[in-house]
């Protein structure tokens, strides 16, 4: 991943020292569990720990490894180089899916927790500008037309929803990838037994896999970048909203613009949506992972390392971008800036007409047929539209003698009553947020 996008704990996490730190922990605690059953030697496990407690040289390990051709025997010589004769019970019965699978597993799953972390930010600061925006009245827009009038806090609290499912689907799928597999060749354990399986699992904070196979199953990987794939698609969705809330004709909220900013090399006066247009473009790139992470579900009898390359490639990229771009998200909707007045100026713009629906059922309460109600409100709106709103829907409701005959000026104006719609607000918010 390009540091552009990155940040550092998630980056860190990726690290060759960070990984290869978690593939010693795998073989020293699958070596405490062999001493404790007999197979090696207590004081050997004790100085494998005792002589690898600093930093690995990773130039060494790239230099044993152009040798070998073999990533985890160049790791193990160098462990052997630092610790001794002692170093010869590491690895007993496991191979290097054991290792590299597992490891996959940790970083995976703590890539998960830094990620639920930015979740849990970015639906703070939803749901703060939601209850800051409760009741600030805009117009609600199917196609990008104007449909009804709903509230700014409305269109926040339907985001905080949806990215409370994907915390709930990130912990599922967390939960679903966080195995341990130490199961050696085939995944049978004729030479290792299942408690040093055990064993590992519980010291790195994993479950078991039940059935390894000497890869752990690669649905599992499927659906957890699956799930960030959703995330993406979220995140996509809510930079959007406000990409077309910003454009110039609409210019309902906007990114907040920092003193010296500037917009256009060309234009002074730009002041264009780049945040959300650079997490439209993100959210793209994470779901470009999805596709190859489903491919790698189907590998060959036992194993096949097909998943390898694709793996080293989508681990680090997907969790990195996705990590950045929650974090970037969170930093727009807190400092997004929220304009009430033309909020309502645009509301107002069309003469009314999103008012007849209301109208529309008056008419057939009133015994009306609902294809006359229709007609007869549709033929005033048709002329509000096409004088751009500079003719008023009430007035013309009023002055037609067919809606006039089922319909009291007074009947007709209270369908005319903006609060009307936002009498359900508080049910909504209560869904979303819980009691307040």
């Amino acid at each position: 991943m390009i540091p552009r996008y990155s940040r550092p704990e998630m980056t860190a996490l990726w690290q060759p020292q960070a990984r290869f730190r978690i593939w010693f922990e795998i073989e020293a605690h699958a070596t405490d569990a062999l001493a404790e059953l007999g197979v090696v030697p207590k004081e050997a496990a004790e100085k494998i720990w005792a002589m690898n407690d600093a930093d690995f040289d990773v130039e060494r390990i790239d230099t044993i490894e152009a040798e070998t051709k073999h990533d985890v025997i160049a790791f193990l010589t160098h462990v052997s180089e630092r610790t001794g004769p002692e170093a010869r019970f590491l690895h007993q019965g496991m191979t290097s899916s054991d290792v590299l699978d597992t490891c996959l597993a940790v970083q995976l799953a703590r890539a998960s927790d830094i990620l639920l972390a930015d979740l849990d930010k970015l639906l703070e600061v939803i749901e703060r500008r939601a209850r800051e925006h409760k009741l600030t009245p805009t117009i609600g827009r199917s196609h990008g037309i104007h449909a009804e009038p709903v509230t700014f806090g409305l269109k926040l609290a339907q985001a905080y929803a949806e990215f409370d499912r994907c915390r709930t689907r990130l912990r599922n799928a967390r939960a679903e990838v966080a195995t341990c597999a130490i199961s050696g060749a085939v995944g049978t354990f004729a030479n290792i037994d299942p408690r040093v399986e055990e064993h590992v699992a519980q010291k790195m904070g994993l479950t078991v896999e039940p059935v390894s196979t000497q890869v752990i199953p690669r649905d599992r990987h499927a659906m957890y970048f699956a799930t960030l794939g959703v995330i993406a698609g979220s995140i996509e969705r809510l930079a959007t909203e406000i990409r077309h809330l910003q454009r110039t004709e609409v210019l309902e909220a906007e990114e907040y613009f920092s003193p010296g900013q500037k917009g256009s090399s060309a234009m002074p006066h730009k002041r264009n949506p780049v945040l959300t247009e650079n997490l439209t473009g993100l959210a793209r790139m994470v779901r470009g992972y999805v596709t190859p992470a489903l491919e790698n579900v189907a590998l060959w009898h036992e194993r096949d390392i097909s998943h390898s390359s694709v793996e080293r490639y989508i681990g680090p990229d997907a969790t990195i971008t996705l990590d950045f771009a929650l974090a970037r998200l969170t930093g727009v909707i807190d400092k997004l800036v929220v304009y009430p007045t033309r909020m309502e100026k645009n509301l107002n713009k069309m003469g009314g007409l999103v008012h007849s629906q209301r109208v529309l059922l008056a008419l057939t309460q009133a015994g009306v047929s609902r294809e006359d109600s229709y007609r007869y409100v549709q033929r005033n709106a048709m002329k509000v539209w096409e004088s751009d709103g500079a003719l008023s829907l009430l007035e013309l409701l009023k002055a037609d003698p067919d809606v006039a005959a089922a319909l009291s000026a007074e009947e007709i104006e209270s369908r005319f009553d903006l609060d009307y719609h936002y009498k359900h607000v508080d049910t909504i918010f209560a869904r979303v947020f819980g009691q307040a």
